[in-house]
């Protein structure tokens, strides 16, 4: 319940102490038409910073630990079988239930919550994300910039707003770009056939070599023209991605090069699924009545992924007494189980029993310390143990290892909020605001810090003071665009 809530907006915009998102400034490229001619990869990276800013900012990024791990570990298999990379992939949640994903400068990857709930098994799943882990590494998107025949109305904020809305919600995207006149950057919204073409060539290979079936992606491209016969309206994935027939078939025709690779039915993604289903898919009733059917229907076999989500709408509908036998059998089969520990620790809070599960969580904490799902969870539990000091030895100690994870910043500052500690409250606020790129309001929060810093603590000032000037010359970076 802790991560279902923590969908993170513009207007969620408090965090934890760090230093380094400031110190690490940037200069915004020019993207007159000169700057076109070429598209170095370090200006590649830095668009791709300020678009992640903006998607942190407007849209409903999901900062769920237990998806997060699975993704990302999904994500880091394809990524090392993949061929050009060319800087690290950071893999993302969004919340919506239409069929899409999207990369973007930078090796971003965004996911909807809608693709995992309509894929049938990790192979399509996976065939999704090497396409477009493909369009990152041949640089589909800096290629068509630098093609670009008319730029003379291109600018940073037109590119951004553009291109980014559009690949998280369309509707948006073609208003901004409307309302922007940046009709240049429409051309940017859309893969060419041949870019398509590439992405699925090369997709194919990093999904073979990463040991997926490769039919998978006949398999989600058919789907998806199935959508199309009874849709007026098209699956979002379809209006960056065009999908002519003769490219279903091409993709057929390709995967029959390879050879047979059943892959086996991996339960991390239909534990995943089933946490999509139960928290991300809106009305509970409806989810659990779906997971009480789909268990009759499927009495045969491990059913634990559906007996564990039935166990999540349990939870989240405060149906404690129901849930708890659900995940006793779950966590008796597997103890260490991830997405089950995370399930237990929001069984023991909303039934108002935190201190159970610190002790539960405290053993596993031990044996992997860097874990952020279990660390997350054990801090969570400490907070409403009202245990801080835990909590915050915890966090910052998790901190040194993953100094921009954005659900730690929020757990640490609701720490320096429970303990009435101001100025660690107000400089946690600031240091998540410049996550978004709000640097102005990260200076007010830095100001507020310093009015409750007493007269003798003139290291602490100096120290805030820099912090200020940082975020105010960030801003100005941000107003160039």
């Amino acid at each position: 319940m802790l991560f279902r809530r923590l969908l993170l907006c513009a207007l969620v915009l408090t965090t934890s102490v760090t230093e380094s998102r400031a110190q690490n400034s940037f200069d915004l490229p020019d993207l007159g038409t000169s700057a076109l001619q070429a598209m170095p990869i370090e200006k590649e990276r830095i668009i791709g910073d300020v678009m992640m800013m903006q998607i942190r900012g407007s849209s409903p990024v999901i900062n769920d630990p237990v998806l997060d791990e699975y993704l990302r570990g999904l994500g880091n298999q394809l990524v090392s079988h993949a061929d050009d990379i060319r800087f690290p992939f950071s893999f993302f949640w969004i919340n919506n239930k239409e069929i899409n994903a999207f990369a973007f400068y930078g090796g971003h990857v965004g996911v909807h919550t809608g693709l995992i709930a309509q894929a049938d098994n990790e192979s399509q799943l996976a065939s999704v994300l090497g396409h477009e882990i493909a369009h990152v590494t041949q640089r589909h998107l800096a290629r068509r910039l630098q093609q670009q025949q008319d730029n003379s109305g291109l600018t940073i904020a037109g590119l951004i707003a553009g291109v980014l809305a559009t690949m998280v919600s369309p509707d948006a995207g073609m208003a901004i770009i409307t309302g922007t006149q940046t009709q240049s950057a429409l051309s940017q919204l859309t893969h060419s056939r041949g870019a398509e073409q590439e992405a699925d060539r090369i997709g194919m290979r990093t999904l073979y070599e990463a040991g997926f079936d490769p039919k998978a992606s006949g398999e989600f491209l058919t789907k998806l023209s199935a959508q199309i016969r009874y849709k007026q309206k098209p699956p979002i994935f379809l209006l960056t991605h065009p999908l002519p027939q003769s490219r279903v078939s091409d993709v057929r025709l390709r995967a029959q090069q390879y050879q047979d690779r059943p892959y086996a039915d991996n339960l991390l993604f239909h534990l995943a699924k089933s946490r999509v289903i139960a928290r991300y898919n809106g009305d509970k009733e409806y989810a659990e009545a779906q997971f009480r059917k789909l268990l009759k229907e499927h009495s045969f076999g491990d059913t634990s992924a559906l007996r564990y989500g039935l166990a999540l709408t349990l939870i989240d509908q405060k149906k404690f007494e129901e849930a708890k036998p659900l995940l006793d059998d779950l966590l008796q089969k597997a103890p260490d189980n991830l997405f089950y520990l995370d399930s237990l620790t929001d069984y023991y809070v909303g039934k108002g029993e935190p201190q159970k599960a610190v002790e539960h969580l405290r053993p596993f904490h031990q044996l992997r310390p860097n874990n952020q799902v279990i660390t997350l969870n054990y801090a969570h539990a400490a907070i409403e143990a009202k245990q801080y000091k835990l909590a915050e030895e915890l966090l910052r100690s998790f901190a040194l290892e993953k100094p921009d994870h954005i659900l730690a910043k929020q757990l640490l500052t609701d720490t320096y909020k429970q303990q009435e500690n101001k100025a660690a409250y107000h400089e946690a606020n600031a240091d998540l605001m410049a996550q978004y790129g709000a640097y102005m309001k990260a200076a007010d929060e830095v100001q507020k810090a310093l009015n409750h810093i007493e007269p003798n603590e003139a290291l602490k000032q100096k120290r805030l003071k820099a912090l200020l000037s940082q975020y105010r010359a960030m801003q100005k970076e941000l107003s160039r665009l």
